[in-house]
């Protein structure tokens, strides 16, 4: 039988994988805390260790440079301080800089104040002004405190991957520390923590198949680590506070075995990618297709088609059985201007909608989109011939 349904927004949530679900429910089984020592702690405990595991080799981290928390936004809330620790001794971040197109966790600015943050542009596909940058570091005066440098590794509407290794370097040069938001690209490009890449990632675990609700810090060293953002028992070797989310971690390590194995299929993915917009091409050929003159995540489409508003186009798509976002899903339902589109120079008034695919993207799918797409299409021929 047909399907009448096609979720193509993974990039706002991928669907629970199979395996993700089986640890969780097993994990439920678990009732001991993983802080008490006896047996069933020890069990318990066992279950958080080997989900650290799972996840540190999904970045090529070391598992005791990984923290757990509720997500990517106490992470980014987490990392994003003037106020650092170096072992017992006081470390301070006297400015933040991020990029124009990051996501609003980072944008912002975590607990730093708004006078203290930096934004630098983009160009015109969305990647970070290499050159802004240097000079913005250039002026940071490090008597004050050092510089904290966080942007993402792809947009979570456009897809474009950001050059983290020539970023790296950047503030390397300038003696700052480098966070890098990971959520996005985990799962979809090879992340190696132990090459210099960042000092810290920024992981979420239903971006790649595990639960809502977890998430990580990565970290390349643990010599420096931030204050934390929330005290308690002591859990995470005191880095965050509160009894640990054992079903979620749980599911978090088996997403992470999953999709570690997917990214040497992820060409497959990127296959899909391109059905969907040479669908779009061939059925609204002045579709603008975002990002297209950079590096991209192979899972992700954003693009507008002249003269259909984002939201009444997803409405259509929606009503048409296909499941897609009108750029973030991180603003409580509302469909508003891209901040992305604007810091790449399209202003504020363009909509756009974006397409997110995975693994288990069919080609039923794809031709749910077809045929969505065709009748959006023909609608607006139709006015157009009445206009």
């Amino acid at each position: 039988m047909a399907a009448t349904r096609a979720y193509l927004d993974y990039n706002a949530s991928a669907p629970l994988t199979a395996a993700a679900r089986d640890a969780m429910v097993a994990a439920l089984d678990v009732a001991a805390n993983p802080s008490s020592v006896h047996a069933e702690g020890r069990a318990a405990r066992r279950l958080i260790e080997d989900a650290r595991r799972d996840v540190a080799a999904l970045v090529n981290a070391k598992p005791e440079h990984v923290v757990f928390t509720s997500g990517a936004t106490e992470a980014a809330s987490t990392l994003l301080t003037p106020d650092w620790q170096m072992g017992r001794g006081a470390v301070r971040m006297s400015r933040l800089y991020v990029s124009e197109a990051d996501h609003p966790c980072l944008l912002n600015g975590g607990r730093f104040p708004a006078a203290q943050v930096t934004r630098i542009g983009v160009d015109a596909n969305g990647i970070a002004d290499l050159d802004a940058l240097t000079a913005a570091l250039g002026r940071h005066d490090k008597a004050d405190g050092l510089p904290l440098v966080a942007i993402h590794a792809a947009n979570n509407e456009t897809g474009v991957i950001q050059p983290v290794e020539a970023i790296a370097a950047i503030v390397k040069a300038a003696g700052g520390i480098l966070v890098v938001d990971a959520v996005q690209a985990a799962g979809r490009i090879p992340l190696d923590m132990s090459a210099g890449y960042a000092d810290y990632l920024i992981l979420s675990s239903h971006k790649i198949g595990g639960p809502k609700g977890v998430g990580a810090i990565v970290a390349a060293a643990d010599l420096m680590m931030p204050k934390p953002l929330i005290n308690g028992g002591g859990q995470e070797k005191g880095r965050r506070g509160g009894t640990e989310n054992l079903a979620a971690i749980a599911g978090f390590g088996a997403a992470a075995r999953d999709v570690l194995t997917g990214l040497k299929s992820i060409e497959a993915v990127g296959r899909r990618r391109d059905e969907v917009e040479t669908i779009l091409k061939m059925l609204a050929p002045d579709a603008e297709i975002f990002g297209t003159g950079a590096p991209r995540l192979a899972n992700t489409t954003f693009f507008a088609i002249a003269g259909i508003k984002a939201e009444t186009a997803q409405i259509a798509f929606d009503l048409a059985g296909v499941a897609l976002s009108a750029g973030s899903a991180c603003s409580s339902g509302k469909v508003g201007p891209s901040h992305v589109l604007k810091a790449m120079g399209y202003g504020d008034s363009l909509g756009a909608l974006r397409v997110s695919i995975g693994h288990a993207t069919s080609a039923g799918d794809i031709e749910l989109f077809r045929t969505a797409l065709a009748g959006i299409a023909s609608r607006r021929a139709n006015r157009e011939k009445a206009a």
